[in-house]
């Protein structure tokens, strides 16, 4: 039977079908598609195209990293001014107009021949970024769900770490096939065709906007719209104030910190300890398989458990694969280390977004959570220099690890100084 509501005269009549469909899930299942392809095009894809535009531009690898470094920058440096855009006008018009310069500066990096274009190319690629990938995603399910937020944040990072699986062999084939120019049209194409549309057409910016509360409840004839959904919500400039606020972007920062030195340091320590490069790359992939897992088997527990200590867990699960990757160099010994790290690491991004979203609420999240994020891009864009500087004053990627689980306990730690909201 449809579900019956009030009218004015105080008659019943049927829900359309349309309505009986949260909305906040039609919304989801878009941007989830979305964050694959704009992850894997934006963010992913970049590697693949070091090696031929080193031999076709005679660029070094130094130099061509070094404009992956400088858009992590800017996104960091452009994720608050994004994220007041998204309190005050939402995320609708932010992302299809994001999608649709992505696509534009994916076909300007096709013709680029000249260094300082390539770089200019990539600081805007670096804005662009923080316009559509997860701070936005995030925003949308901080307002549109509130007691399923866990379970939205999960369907959508899980479908996110799909990314690198599709579009780094994609974006391979591409570039054998086409060579690498063409193939960044066709990922150009692929963007366009999947995101502007789906942006434009589909994304709202609140429930209320279409007649619901969060999570799917309908908003009563009579009372405020805002008062019927109110969840408490803080200031930016209360979040600044609160202690907590410093306690978990320290936290954060730290488990960001050791995932991106170990990304660009694991194969070279593995290789240094006597395993083969190809064994050593397989345990690289595997992190994105373990991230997989735990967002599926650890991220549910956000829903019964304390998220923030669920959170202090999952840096102590770094911490102990850290500790057992530098004191069994074996195979067994690495398939640990990443099946822990992995894991942990990935399952914390469901627990940043969930944890600001329940401590500060929907209203001010977009400025609050570009607050946090501008201190853990910082930690992102000096991890590969910063753990390389590490490991040559401690004598060695042995001297690094045992560095990287010195922060990982001191990042636990500080979760722990984070009081109960």
């Amino acid at each position: 039977m449809e579900a019956p509501v009030a009218t004015p005269n105080g008659a019943a009549r049927p829900v359309p079908w349309h309505r009986r469909i949260y909305y906040g899930w039609v919304i989801l299942g878009t941007v989830s598609l979305t964050e694959v392809v704009s992850w894997g095009i934006l963010y992913y894809a970049f590697a693949v195209f070091i090696t031929p535009m080193h031999t076709d531009l005679g660029w070094s690898q130094v130099t061509l990293t070094g404009a992956f470094s400088l858009a992590l920058l800017m996104s960091g440096v452009a994720a608050l001014p994004v994220g007041r855009w998204i309190d005050r006008h939402g995320t609708r018009a932010l992302m299809t107009i994001g999608a649709i310069l992505g696509s534009l500066l994916l076909v300007a990096w096709s013709l680029v021949h000249e260094i300082w274009l390539f770089y200019l190319i990539f600081a805007g690629i670096g804005v662009i970024t923080a316009a559509v990938l997860y701070e936005p995603a995030f925003a949308i399910v901080a307002t549109w769900f509130q007691r399923q937020r866990g379970r939205a944040l999960t369907i959508l990072t899980f479908c996110g770490a799909w990314a690198s699986f599709i579009f780094i062999p994609l974006s391979a084939w591409l570039v054998e096939t086409l060579g690498w120019r063409q193939a960044l049209l066709a990922l150009a194409g692929i963007l366009a065709a999947a995101t502007i549309l789906p942006h434009g057409l589909v994304l709202r910016r609140r429930p209320q906007d279409l007649g619901m509360l969060p999570d799917g409840a309908h908003t009563p004839i009579t009372g405020s719209v805002a008062a019927a959904s109110a969840e408490h919500s803080l200031t930016p400039t209360m979040a600044l104030r609160d202690s907590g606020f410093w306690w978990l972007s320290l936290g954060f920062a730290i488990s960001t910190y050791s995932s991106v030195a170990l990304t660009v340091h694991l194969i070279p320590y593995l290789v240094e300890r006597g395993h083969s490069a190809g064994f050593a790359a397989t345990v690289a992939r595997l992190f994105g398989l373990m991230s997989l897992a735990g967002r599926m088997l650890i991220g549910p527990l956000g829903d019964r458990y304390a998220r923030r200590l669920i959170a202090t867990a999952l840096l102590g699960m770094q911490f102990a694969g850290l500790l057992v990757l530098v004191l069994t160099p074996t195979v067994i010994g690495a398939l640990v280390y990443v099946a822990l790290f992995g894991a942990g690491a990935g399952t914390m991004t469901i627990m940043r977004a969930a944890i600001l979203a329940e401590r500060y609420g929907a209203a001010s999240y977009g400025t609050i959570s570009g607050l946090q994020q501008s201190v853990l891009t910082a930690a992102k864009t000096f991890a590969p220099l910063g753990a390389g500087l590490i490991a040559m004053l401690l004598g060695g990627y042995s001297g690094l690890l045992w560095a990287l689980a010195a922060l990982t306990l001191l990042g636990a730690l500080a979760l722990l100084r984070v009081a109960d909201h």
